[in-house]
């Protein structure tokens, strides 16, 4: 395919254009002495305009020529990612595309807020989140974006605001992108782009070999495609250091095999590479921010197609960790391809497992599109993982691996079903637990990867959920910011 994704999405100025317009950050609570420190004019015009510095709510100052002078812009005190992003939308709303073509934005360095620097990035972020538009197939390309400067006189890391919208960004198009362009051996040339970039180590099993390298799960489910199936694997960074393991479910296109989907929930299936995308996204923000560990990304990438030779309900498969499984649905392959990459994964003894994917529709009747599920065979590690969250702004929500439901897995012909019981989200977890040494902390994470209508900052598509969540935790476990 041309034009390969990368995490080179750039919507920031690096400098001011001759017109500049600052845009000065006023908070709700301080508000009414903010405004006793302003000039009467000002005074009346936001008298006369109703401004109050609520969150979301924007001000012109125009000079005596009616030109922009100054945007004044309201938030809380609690500031989210949304707040950048609908300063943008004001902006873009008020000025002329033919305008904003000639100007540059920057935030007010001095103000009498004073408003620290993590909220300053988190404003960053979701304003250069805004920018971000999915035209790659459209004749009409995206309408001029405001351009933020990032300011240097900001005592913020500017490497570290483009590194984590270009991340979120890269999410965005891998699963936008549809899959007769991104289908396994796509995902594998942009992991390669990835690892060539960060100059890590890139391998990949292909096909047959996945059979004479033990990996039969991955083969048999993508074996139905003309697109072959293949393990994708990166590794990065001293083998001194920690070693963390990210496993991203890379189902490009899943029909649900011969338990075929109905043709309204085959729509959005070329997001079931989901799980790939936030691992290979991930990765990039582990490298670029240089966090100080032993990295390996595999991605099991396949296709779940129908043909002659396709896999069927009630086969039994054998595992590379050489568990029998009884297959309960072909519908139900992420979790098929993501054993045998688990199984691995364990075989490197990492400190921690960290897996991805698209898997199971009864998460999302659990914690709805926005909450990734999550799972871990550690107690302390969801508290830890769900407190960070919180912080972070990009929360997720523990589900449990309720050990009695295991038994719904119990199979009278095989080691293991496939499926089984009423709680599909913790079942799914459960049956993965199998291919895990408990001795190794895990770390499991039922995304959608999909916005369904579009907010502020965040458009109708591909999404992140849970990724600056994990990146957090990481980065408060295994190294400082830089």
């Amino acid at each position: 395919m041309s034009d390969v994704p990368s995490p080179n999405f750039k919507p920031f100025a690096k400098s001011k254009k001759k017109r500049n317009i600052p845009v000065q950050i006023v908070q709700e609570s301080k508000f009414p002495d903010w405004l006793a420190k302003q000039d009467k004019a000002l005074q009346a015009l936001c008298a006369e305009r109703g401004f109050k510095a609520k969150s979301g709510k924007g001000l012109v100052h125009v000079d005596k020529d009616g030109k922009a002078q100054r945007i004044y812009f309201g938030i809380n005190d609690s500031v989210s990612y949304t707040d950048g992003a609908l300063i943008c939308e004001f902006i873009e709303g008020y000025f002329s595309e033919e305008l904003l073509e000639t100007i540059s934005f920057s935030f007010e360095v001095k103000s009498p807020c004073k408003i620290s620097e993590p909220i300053f990035e988190r404003l960053y972020i979701g304003f250069g989140l805004c920018c971000y538009s999915f035209t790659k197939y459209k004749k009409k390309k995206a309408t001029t974006k405001p351009k933020l400067v990032l300011d240097k006189d900001f005592k913020i890391n500017t490497k570290r605001i483009e590194t984590i919208v270009s991340s979120i960004c890269l999410v965005r198009d891998l699963v936008n992108i549809p899959a007769n362009e991104m289908h396994p051996q796509a995902l594998e040339k942009v992991a390669k782009a990835l690892a060539d970039e960060h100059k890590a180590v890139f391998k990949s099993v292909v096909d047959n070999d996945l059979i004479k390298k033990n990996f039969p799960l991955i083969y048999t489910v993508g074996k139905a495609s003309e697109n072959r199936p293949r393990l994708i694997e990166i590794n990065w960074g001293k083998k001194t250091h920690p070693k963390i393991t990210l496993v991203g479910k890379g189902v490009c296109f899943d029909t649900g095999g011969l338990d075929i989907k109905p043709s309204q929930l085959m729509l959005t299936m070329k997001k079931d590479m989901g799980g790939a995308a936030h691992v290979l996204a991930l990765a990039h923000l582990i490298i670029a921010l240089k966090l100080p560990v032993n990295l390996q990304v595999l991605v099991p990438a396949v296709e779940n197609s129908i043909s002659g030779n396709a896999f069927r309900s009630s086969d039994i498969l054998k595992s590379r960790k050489g568990l029998t499984i009884e297959v309960g649905n072909t519908d139900a392959e992420g979790r098929l391809i993501l054993a045998d990459a688990l199984t691995y994964a364990c075989e490197g003894k990492p400190e921690i497992i960290i897996d991805y994917a698209t898997l199971t529709g009864s998460a999302r009747i659990a914690v709805g599109y926005d909450l990734p599920a999550l799972f871990s065979n550690r107690d302390e590690t969801l508290d830890e993982v769900r407190n960070i969250s919180k912080m972070a702004g990009d929360p997720v929500w523990p589900l449990p691996l309720w050990q009695p439901y295991k038994k719904d897995l119990d199979s009278s012909i095989a080691d293991i079903s496939s499926t089984g019981g009423k709680a599909g989200a913790s079942t799914a977890a459960l049956f993965m637990q199998s291919f895990i040494d408990n001795a190794i902390e895990w770390i499991h994470m039922d995304v959608y990867a999909w916005e369904q209508n579009g907010k502020p900052g965040r458009p109708k598509g591909g999404a992140d959920t849970g990724l600056l969540a994990i990146f957090a935790f990481l980065e408060k476990r295994y190294g400082q910011k830089q």
